[in-house]
C-alpha cells in the first residue's frame, strides 16, 4: 500500500475522498497526517486533531479484503484490526459497538466508513497523547508511524470476518451499559441483538455499522 504522510491537513477523510473523485488517488492508498485542523467524526461531528494523535485515511477496494466480508461489516472489521494492534502492545482498549475505541468508559477515538463508486475508505481517529475533556486517551503511548505500519501489516493479511467476529461478539456484551445515536435518538444497547453480519436488531429494527 502506498503511504503518504503529512505534516497538515484539514481532515485526512475529506483528502483523501476528493483525490479519489479527481483521479489523483488510486488503491491502496492511505494518507496520515501529524495534525490535522477540520477532522471528521461519526455523524458529521467534528473530530480534534493533536500533534502525537492519530489521524489517517485508507483506501481499497473488495479484492484487499477477505471474502466472506460483507459491506455491511466492513466499519466493525477494521476496527478490529486496529484493536488487534494496540491490543498487541498491551493496551486494554475496547470496541463500543460499531466502531468506537474506548478505554474504560471514555471513547478514544473511531473508525467511519464510506463507499465511493467501487472504492471503500476508511478514516481513523485516535487519541493518543491529548484529548477534550469528555474523551479519553490511550493507555500507552506509541507513535503514530508505528500503529500505522502494524495496521497496515495485519490488514494485508485478509483475516476472515469470521474469524474476526467470533472475537467481536464476544466483546459486545461490554457495549451492553452503553447507547449509541439512532438518527436523532439515542438508544440503549441493553437489549440489542448483534448478528452474524454486525448489524444489530432493535425494536424489530435492523441497524447496520456502516457509517
Amino acid at each position: 500500500m502506498v503511504v503518504n504522510w503529512f505534516k497538515e491537513l484539514d481532515s485526512t477523510h475529506k483528502y483523501i475522498i476528493n483525490e479519489i473523485k479527481i483521479g489523483n488517488i488510486k488503491e491502496p492508498t492511505l494518507i496520515a497526517t501529524d495534525y490535522q485542523s477540520a477532522g471528521v467524526g461519526s455523524r458529521g461531528n467534528s473530530w480534534e486533531g493533536k500533534y502525537g494523535n492519530l489521524f489517517c485515511s485508507f483506501c481499497v477496494k473488495k479484492k484487499h479484503l477477505p471474502k466472506d466480508l460483507r459491506l455491511a461489516s466492513i466499519s466493525i472489521y477494521f476496527s478490529y484490526l486496529l484493536k488487534e494492534v494496540l491490543s498487541s502492545y498491551g493496551s486494554k482498549i475496547w470496541i463500543k459497538w460499531p466502531n468506537d475505541f474506548y478505554i474504560k468508559d471514555k471513547k478514544i477515538g473511531g473508525v467511519i466508513t464510506t463507499k465511493i463508486g467501487d472504492n471503500i475508505i476508511g478514516s481513523i481517529g485516535l487519541n493518543i497523547v491529548e484529548s477534550p475533556l469528555e474523551f479519553g486517551i490511550l493507555d500507552l503511548h506509541v507513535e503514530p508511524k508505528k500503529i500505522v505500519s502494524d495496521f497496515l501489516g495485519i490488514l494485508e493479511k485478509k483475516i476472515s470476518w469470521k474469524q474476526v467476529f467470533s472475537k467481536y461478539k464476544i466483546e459486545f456484551q461490554n457495549s451492553r451499559d452503553f447507547t449509541f445515536h439512532l438518527g436523532s435518538e439515542i438508544k440503549s444497547l441493553k437489549n440489542a441483538k448483534l448478528c452474524e453480519d454486525g448489524s444489530i436488531e432493535l425494536d424489530k429494527r435492523r441497524v447496520y455499522s456502516l457509517r
